[in-house]
């Protein structure tokens, strides 16, 4: 029974963070889901678990809503990011019940476009370090000895706004001499934090169906009740009238949230996995003001994986795949709307998908 409960606790300990694919700006690593059924032949012992994913994507595609703005890289005006995160996992079984958990993520980035630098030339920006980091507690509602074919797991934690949310870089200009820059807070979707303190809960379950084949499900919500960070958006320079009428000249720090559902079919020492994934930044937060520039949207992506487990470790790799991608009016859209009588929405690049591999370790 210990087994099935380390098991289970890894696997959602590789999942809990939620990962949007570009501009929308959900941060985090994980992805991978592993077996979530094992047998009481072997009894272990180990009260610490240790993670490591690796994850990496490129954004592209830009979207306004679900329609895709193709014309953005027939111009080659489209920006592009590289995201690429390191998230370390440890976690501290207490008890068959309880067990408390802390993530860490190093994130490194980089930015290209031609808007942001003049708008003849594509440039480069970047950001590495530290990102915001969470401590959680989990508890399983049912008792898991009586309950080794179906469970839920709950957790609630805190996300620190240990990440430089602040962070800047330089920024070419179209005005005065060949070559100008200047210094700035780099764009939001590359930031390594969101300057906000916020809370998480989680319910994660599985179901044991045979053998062999079991189903999963995540659900995972960042309330974020502070509204904006009081960062430029306007990569130093000065914002228009208009851009502080409609909100968008300083950062918003958003909710966001996860929810997944699959199934794991079990052969020898692999777990081969097939699920679906939806993520969120909501337009309005559930407390607090919604104002300040961000970029709201949806990601459905099915997600294929595979595990192999030698012993107390696991390595894993999985390939989110998009199949919709869905950039929503923000509440500085909807301001301008609003003042100005035209529809305005904004757009956000997006990619086609992301590759996350990593391990898990008991001891």
């Amino acid at each position: 029974m210990k087994k099935i409960f380390l098991i289970l606790v890894v696997c959602l300990l590789v999942n809990r963070t939620v990962n949007a694919q570009g501009c929308v700006a959900i941060r985090g690593a994980g992805g991978a889901t592993c077996n979530m059924m094992d047998h009481m032949k072997n009894i272990d012992t180990s009260k610490w678990l240790f993670s490591a994913n690796t994850r990496y994507f490129k954004s592209f595609r830009h979207f306004v809503g679900t329609v895709e703005q193709k014309q953005r890289q027939d111009l080659g005006t489209e920006v592009i990011n590289h995201t690429f995160s390191m998230d370390y996992g440890l976690t501290r079984i207490l008890n068959k019940t309880w067990s408390v958990a802390i993530n860490v993520p190093i994130v490194a980035n980089t930015r290209s476009s031609l808007y942001e630098h003049g708008g003849t030339t594509r440039h480069e920006t970047h950001s590495f370090g530290l990102g915001d980091i969470r401590v959680t507690g989990y508890a399983w509602l049912l008792d898991p000895a009586k309950h080794t074919n179906f469970n839920i797991q709950a957790g609630l934690g805190i996300k620190f706004a240990t990440g430089d949310y602040k962070y800047v870089d330089r920024f070419y200009t179209a005005a005065g001499t060949a070559g100008t820059t200047v210094l700035g807070p780099v764009d939001q979707s590359i930031q390594l934090g969101d300057g906000g303190t916020g809370f998480t809960t989680e319910l994660n379950t599985y179901y044991a169906i045979n053998h062999n084949l079991n189903l999963y499900g995540n659900f995972y919500y960042l309330l974020s009740p502070r509204e904006q960070n009081g960062v430029s958006t306007q990569r130093g320079g000065t914002p228009s009238a208009a851009t502080i009428a409609y909100t968008s000249d300083v950062m918003s720090v958003p909710d966001q949230y996860l929810i997944r559902a699959g199934a794991n079919y079990m052969a020898n020492k692999f777990t081969f996995s097939g699920g679906v994934r939806f993520e969120c930044i909501p337009v309005n937060d559930l407390v607090g003001g919604s104002t300040g520039f961000r970029r709201p949207g949806k990601v459905l992506t099915v997600e294929p994986g595979i595990t192999y487990t030698m012993n107390k470790l696991n390595i894993y790799a999985y390939v989110p795949v998009a199949v919709v991608r869905n950039r929503t009016q923000s509440v500085p859209d909807k301001i301008k709307t609003d003042i100005t009588g035209v529809y305005a929405q904004g757009d956000a690049a997006f990619a086609d998908y992301s590759v996350n591999v990593g391990f898990s370790i008991r001891f």
